[in-house]
């Protein structure tokens, strides 16, 4: 009995979530007064938000029955084969828009870095290098530049062409020592151009940065980068 109360809790939920809006005279009540019924809701309704996060197309009545045919230990309509090449027809369907969403994210990035690029070069106290890379000098130190063999220690911000911030040291409130050879090509060109002491901007295009792949939720392919570089300090590697 509890089992078939949990399936049809769910399953309620999920094809209300399929069916076109209705009126508040029209739409019928779904009863959330038990522990039951919320824990019931509640497990469906944070299933429902990850399948929304991951955009995973879902049929939602399909998905209905099948919960409500599992948890009231009925009969599953399709076989396990079927079951089987429908989820790789599925998984094959989403590879191929998503990898059709990246290309077009990527001709659109790499348009706009373009752009970008040409203007931005055309900007007065704004230097460009044989690989393409961009630099603004904010505030020029005197001390030692940096080879690519040693260890720094910078404060950075940094940000895609509209302003996106994804990712800065100044937020977390402290500096970061790494490699300079252990970072993107951008980095390691332009950190080598800065004495100790300076404050650079540095403008990356994505092949000098993350490249096609991009990186993380926020960098997509092909896109430039935009960093505010101070360098604190050089550790000279000994030999």
């Amino acid at each position: 009995m509890k089992k078939l109360t949990l399936a049809a809790a769910i399953g309620s939920l999920v094809v209300l979530a399929a069916c076109q809006p209705t009126t508040e005279e029209t739409a019928p009540a779904l009863a959330l007064d038990t522990t039951q019924q919320q824990f019931s809701y509640g497990m469906a309704y944070n299933m429902g938000q990850r399948m929304k996060a991951e955009d995973l197309e879902v049929d939602a009545a399909a998905f209905a029955a099948g919960i409500n045919d599992a948890l009231s230990g009925a009969d599953s309509k399709l076989s396990d084969e079927e079951v089987q090449a429908a989820m790789q027809a599925f998984q094959e369907e989403m590879q191929a828009k998503q990898m059709a969403a990246a290309e077009e994210a990527a001709a659109a990035n790499a348009a706009e870095a373009a752009e970008f690029f040409a203007s931005n070069g055309q900007r007065e106290g704004v230097m460009q290098t044989e690989s393409g890379l961009q630099y603004e000098v904010v505030t020029q130190g005197d001390g030692e530049k940096p080879t690519a063999a040693d260890t720094v220690e910078v404060h950075y911000r940094g940000t895609l062409l509209d302003g996106t911030e994804f990712d800065s040291s100044y937020s977390r409130g402290e500096p970061v020592k790494f490699g300079l050879s252990q970072v993107i090509a951008g980095w390691t060109e332009g950190l080598q151009l800065m004495p100790a002491g300076s404050k650079y901007i540095l403008y990356i295009p994505a092949e000098l940065g993350y490249g096609m792949g991009g990186a993380g939720n926020l960098i997509g392919p092909n896109a430039a980068l935009k960093f505010e570089v101070e360098l604190l300090s050089i550790e000279k590697t000994e030999g």
